[in-house]
């Protein structure tokens, strides 16, 4: 049985591929489907969080007490951060009708010690997802994983398989920085990483890039710390042999690819050199459309091609303020990708619909 985040009435779980049709599309239209959205958790998931911080284990791993119920009020209150309005309201004001939610990446504390606190808190989150999943049926899971440096990336992937496996989920979210600014992790082409694209290759499932939280004596904000990690992820890929060792490996770089496109001329001579250029090492990759400005993803899409992009907002999330220029939702992107004009019907639809399906393998 499963509540419905409208009416509250229970009522028998609905196929995967219901309610796509919510916010209003008609019967063969395009489908939105937003492959970077982030869990709106109750209260209670992070006040379990500040439990394990205070006792670091001693009291054993408990529970958050999350229900089903506390998951849809969570997902139908106005929220502060996010305009005053709530989850759900922003999706479907947007027209959304798939969402890929995985957690909040500033709220993993990988960096955290012993290794258990991270692995409860990652279980933990990783169910309150699939609560989310089960009352609405709009949602898709991406799992996180315990990505504490205190375990061998192996062991990371023990929860990857029970997300995929047993929640259904459809991807995982990477932190190439598990520790969080406190030391250099290791290079992503590094060895050290092979468990988890072995994993990931086994239960064909893509990665999304998406680091987490940053802490001295690390200078930036874990924003900025976002933009530093995806861009040194896509260089790192780019430059070594991860993709010829995996070539069924599937990488979704979060927040346009972080400064890599825009620095491009960088690479190129490097890329002419070996016989290539840089724009096709680029399009080994995938991207989505997580940026806060037209001209930002214009310039990507024109950069790698339409077709190595996905429709992407984080919404709701830092760009859910109102912009006073135009009255929109800074995260309003479907907006922005319709306000480009040399895009073709084609275009938009690989964007919000067929790109996702056909790396994520959904059924729509």
């Amino acid at each position: 049985m499963v509540q419905d985040t409208r009416t509250g009435a229970l009522s028998a779980a609905p196929p995967a591929t219901a309610g796509i049709a919510r916010s209003g599309h008609k019967e063969g239209s395009t489908i939105y489907i937003d492959v970077h959205g982030h869990v709106t958790a109750p209260d209670k998931l992070y006040a379990y969080k500040a439990g394990l911080l205070s006792h670091r284990g001693a009291h054993g791993r408990g529970r958050s007490g999350v229900t089903e119920q506390h998951v849809v009020e969570a997902l139908n209150a106005p929220h502060p951060s996010f305009g005053k309005i709530s989850h759900l309201r922003h999706l479907d004001e947007a027209g959304v009708d798939i969402q890929f939610i995985s957690p909040r990446p500033f709220q993993m504390m990988h960096s955290e010690s012993p290794a258990k606190l991270v692995e409860w808190f990652t279980e933990e989150t990783n169910d309150v997802i699939a609560m989310c999943c089960a009352a609405d049926s709009r949602f898709r899971g991406v799992a996180g994983m315990p990505q504490s440096m205190e375990l061998d990336p192996a062991a990371w992937t023990r929860e990857l398989r029970r997300c995929v496996n047993d929640l259904g989920f459809v991807g995982a979210t990477l932190n190439t920085d598990p520790y969080e600014g406190l030391r250099q992790p290791p290079a992503i082409g590094d060895r050290f990483w092979y468990p988890v694209w072995e994993a990931l290759c086994e239960l064909d499932v893509p990665a999304i890039i998406h680091s987490a939280a940053c802490r001295p004596p690390a200078r930036e904000s874990y924003s900025l710390h976002f933009v530093q990690e995806e861009t040194l992820a896509v260089a790192g890929l780019l430059q070594s042999t991860v993709l010829d060792d995996f070539p069924e490996l599937k990488i979704v770089v979060s927040h346009g690819g972080g400064a890599v496109p825009y620095q491009k001329g960088r690479f190129y001579p490097a890329a002419l050199r070996a016989g290539t250029t840089f724009e096709e090492r680029l399009r080994r990759l995938h991207y989505d459309t997580c940026l806060y400005t037209r001209d930002s993803i214009e310039f990507l899409l024109r950069t790698v091609g339409v077709d190595r992009c996905l429709f992407g907002t984080e919404k709701p999330g830092t760009g859910s303020v109102k912009d006073p220029e135009t009255g929109r939702w800074i995260d309003d992107i479907h907006l922005l990708i319709e306000d480009i004009d040399w895009l073709t019907d084609d275009d938009r639809k690989a964007l919000f619909e067929t790109n996702a399906v056909e790396l994520f393998r959904l059924e729509v």
